[in-house]
């Protein structure tokens, strides 16, 4: 926990409260960006322009950080690119078969006291203690 920083994480996690709360507010959806990027490559009539927003938010977020960092972010990805993909595939595989991803049912079903986010996130975390485990000690 080196790196650990209380007030950025405080920061954080309001302005992701905020987004969903908003998104929530303006759009009736819930901010699960699984289900906003799959409605945003599968459109339907009227329901792309806000999803796609909100990616660019995301998106401009990430470069304004980088902007105020002088670009300082030391990414080290330990995997290979073949185990990388199936990751990717399985996590997006897991997000349809739950109906959802940590941050619809982590952030915006377990803020709405959902019984299913609240059971879909315990089993995100206990998948990932358990993938953790599996490839470091066996």
């Amino acid at each position: 926990m080196e790196n650990f920083t209380p007030v950025s994480a405080i920061i954080g996690g309001l302005l992701i409260g905020a987004a969903a709360t908003l998104t929530l507010w303006t759009t009736g959806r819930i901010a699960g960006i699984s289900g906003i990027i799959a409605g945003a490559l599968f459109p339907k009539k009227t329901d792309v322009a806000w999803r796609l927003l909100f990616l660019a938010g995301m998106l401009t977020g990430g470069l304004m950080y980088l902007l105020f960092n002088q670009g300082s972010i030391n990414i080290q990805i330990q995997s290979s690119p073949l185990t990388t993909i199936a990751a990717g595939l399985l996590v997006g595989f897991g997000t349809r078969l739950g109906s959802g991803c940590t941050s619809g049912h982590g952030i915006c079903g377990i803020a709405r006291f959902s019984k299913r986010s609240f059971l879909a996130t315990s089993v995100f975390i206990l998948s990932g203690v358990l993938t953790v485990y599996v490839t470091n000690h066996v």
